[in-house]
């Protein structure tokens, strides 16, 4: 077994903010990578850093809009295996960092860059947010009852499965591709474009319905009542998938309407047999349902809040729910490593770095002294 990671050896530079560079940044150390994460102090006064994404990693800070804060980075760039970068297109230019001038002095350098829509065509200049990326991409779309207005998911989908996944894949496959080729290469990641990749099935479903998707009324989408959510006696949910008939069989059996077997998908009677569903979840509370219907094994879920969530045993058991003690002495939780490799494990080896934390040592990893680096403070470099 490889304690250190599969990644162990491999130097990342995160130049990106907020959370699809961070959380991709995040999966490589998880799993070994030196990653150090690159911020403008100013940064810390927006409110809008997410420390939790720094767990693993070293931080500092750096004006890259100053000419020894571009110095700075570019020794560090010069030791590098990969760059993150989630500015606008066109920002890293303007700094005098972008892949053609780190390739000059290291060919073996990955540059991937995390945007909206991508670093070519006509949207490219575009802000957005994940609400706008899955919208364009046509996801948001698809989420929601019928009849109703689109409902924004609770997670950030393309932030962190249309960037920083994608992110993280491009980055994995260009190391491979170095080991054969010798030389890095330029990665450019849109969150939009992750989405789009994303809707195969949908896609699928519409083909068959003559080119068109109605929300919440596709077969894995509210159309049918196997595949459906209901409110409990007490007002909160559960979730069912039985699609296939052995599952809906076996549940209809066991409440009591064996007759619903042969309906599962008759267009005729969909909506009687929803009906029928939705009064029988009414009769019992969600502990009910869960305890009863959860060991008969029917593809049922109770909709879990994310308190119960982070004290599920089963996650526990599986260290996806971790506690440990932040930099202020208070006891927190945070989510475990999903990848499960047996010789080269990820592991949380280092709580998030305070903002900065790390500035004056990597400062003298690159040579500087002590009153070099004092001035480089005193300067509003770092």
């Amino acid at each position: 077994m490889l304690e250190d990671g599969a990644l162990s050896g491999v130097r990342v530079l995160d130049l990106s903010r907020m959370l699809p560079g961070p959380y991709c940044s995040m999966i490589l150390a998880d799993h070994g990578a030196e990653v150090i994460a690159i911020e403008r102090k100013e940064f810390k006064e927006t409110g809008l850093f997410f420390n939790a994404l720094n767990r693993n990693k070293k931080h500092m800070t750096l004006d890259l809009k100053t000419e020894q804060g571009v110095t700075i980075f570019l020794a560090l760039a010069a030791k590098a295996d990969v760059i993150i970068e989630g500015f606008r297109p066109g920002v890293v230019k303007r700094l005098g960092i972008d892949y053609d001038t780190i390739r000059k002095m290291n060919p073996a350098i990955i540059y991937c860059s995390i945007s909206g829509y991508g670093q070519s065509g006509a949207r490219r200049d575009l802000p957005g947010h994940d609400v706008n990326y899955i919208s364009t991409a046509g996801l948001l779309g698809l989420v929601g009852e019928k009849d109703r207005i689109s409902a924004i998911p609770g997670v950030q989908l393309a932030d962190i499965a249309g960037g920083s996944m994608n992110a993280a894949l491009g980055i994995l496959l260009a190391l491979r591709a170095r080991d054969k080729m010798g030389k890095g290469q330029y990665i450019d990641i849109s969150m939009t474009d992750g989405i789009l990749g994303m809707l195969a099935l949908p896609s699928h479903f519409a083909e068959l319905n003559e080119g068109s998707f109605e929300v919440g009324n596709s077969m894995l989408s509210h159309r049918f009542a196997c595949y459906n959510t209901y409110e409990t006696k007490d007002g909160r949910s559960v979730s069912l998938g039985a699609v296939e008939n052995k599952f809906w069989k076996k549940f209809c059996e066991h409440v009591g309407h064996p007759e619903l077997t042969l309906l599962q998908y008759d267009e005729d009677k969909k909506e009687e047999v929803i009906g029928v569903i939705r009064k029988l979840f009414l009769a019992k509370t969600y502990g009910e349902w869960v305890a009863e219907l959860e060991p008969l094994a029917v593809c049922f879920s109770g909709i879990k809040s994310l308190p119960e969530v982070f004290e599920d045993k089963v996650f526990k058991e599986r260290e996806m729910i971790l506690d440990y003690e932040d930099n202020d002495g208070c006891h927190k939780k945070t989510f475990g490593i999903p990848v499960k490799l047996s010789e080269t494990p990820g592991t949380i080896r280092t709580k998030p770095s305070r903002f900065g934390a790390d500035t004056k040592s990597i400062l003298a990893d690159l040579g500087y002294s002590a009153k070099e680096i004092d001035d480089i403070i005193m300067g509003g470099v770092v």
